[in-house]
């Protein structure tokens, strides 16, 4: 087996692992840590996939500012560990047909799945159109384009990103006790 498709194999089964425990785990603080490790093997991927700037991106941005702000503010807010047993039919996150929905949703991307690997499999090689490489734009032109182009949307994201997390901290704020005479 070519030293790739080992790669590949592993980068896969650490984001797909990563991702199947973010979603098992009962403490908020450990799911973020597994999504950022999500997140990294995805990096892995695209960095297979030729995609170094992808990659980065998805290191700098996802894992590095956005997982921070999750991590921060699971900190802040101190969410407590989540109680199976407290987790019952008539609790508000888990409503009677709740199972039988995540039943249908996951038999359905099965579904799908199957179809679209029967679809490419069954897809002549010479159909797939590659996209000539002068085509791509180079990251000076997007970082460009990004800072002229798109610069109020740029600043509008990051007065938002502060005001969720003043709006973070306002929420997790406890008032002192009184002291009454």
């Amino acid at each position: 087996m070519e030293l790739e498709v080992v790669v590949f194999y592993a980068f896969a089964a650490v984001t797909v692992g990563t991702s199947v425990l973010v979603v098992a785990q009962g403490n908020p603080v450990y799911s973020v840590m597994l999504l950022i490790a999500s997140f990294g093997g995805l990096a892995g991927l695209y960095v297979l996939l030729d995609a170094p700037f992808t990659a980065v991106t998805q290191i700098i941005i996802y894992a590095g500012a956005i997982m921070v702000l999750f991590l921060f503010t699971v900190m802040l807010l101190n969410v407590p560990r989540e109680d199976v047993a407290e987790a019952g039919h008539g609790h508000a996150l888990n409503p009677p047909g709740a199972r039988r929905l995540g039943i249908t949703l996951t038999a359905a991307l099965l579904l799908e799945l199957g179809w679209a690997a029967w679809h490419v499999s069954t897809r002549q090689s010479g159909s797939l159109s590659a996209v000539p490489p002068g085509d791509v734009s180079s990251v000076n032109q997007i970082g460009r384009v990004l800072f002229t182009e798109y610069a109020l949307p740029f600043e509008v994201t990051s007065i938002l990103i502060l005001v969720a997390m003043v709006g973070a901290i306002v929420l997790a704020r406890r008032e002192p006790p009184v002291s009454r005479p």
